[in-house]
């Protein structure tokens, strides 16, 4: 049994950019970065910063391109691909990560968080829940909540 999956959590590097491929699907592509910190020989820390191409899919990339935005923590679930063309006589490859899954972060400048709520192909990310200002405390309404009234 073989297996090809990547888990990363970085942040956006750059907007989403949504493309239409000549059958009519949308594919997005953007990239994050990673970070890992570690020791060298001499005992001083180290900062090593890798970068990865990710592109989504039909429903995914469309929820990709309309809700990640430059700087923004990101979750990617998918599958390494290396592809290869020829430009000027010289062949070129990339590796990309093709994302099955992707689950949104916190919004890096004032923008408040999203909920973190996983985006999967055919299905819209749970909105943010409004911030409410420089307080984190949460209000509660004053009425009591009646169960009829929640929508799901």
């Amino acid at each position: 049994m073989y297996l090809n999956k990547a888990f990363l959590i970085g942040n956006l590097t750059r907007d989403p950019e949504l493309k239409a491929l000549p059958s009519g699907s949308k594919v997005a592509s953007f990239s994050i970065a990673t970070n890992r910190t570690y020791k060298d020989r001499d005992g001083k820390k180290q900062e090593q910063v890798e970068y990865h191409n990710i592109v989504a899919f039909a429903k995914l990339g469309e929820l990709c391109a309309q809700y990640l935005k430059k700087g923004q923590s990101v979750l990617v679930d998918g599958r390494i691909q290396t592809r290869s063309w020829e430009k000027d006589g010289e062949k070129k490859y990339r590796t990309e990560i093709i994302a099955d899954n992707v689950q949104f972060g916190a919004k890096m400048a004032g923008g408040g968080s999203s909920s973190g709520a996983p985006a999967k192909a055919g299905e819209a990310p749970v909105p943010a829940a409004p911030t409410g200002g420089a307080s984190d405390t949460i209000e509660y309404p004053s009425e009591e909540i009646n169960p009829d009234d929640i929508p799901f």
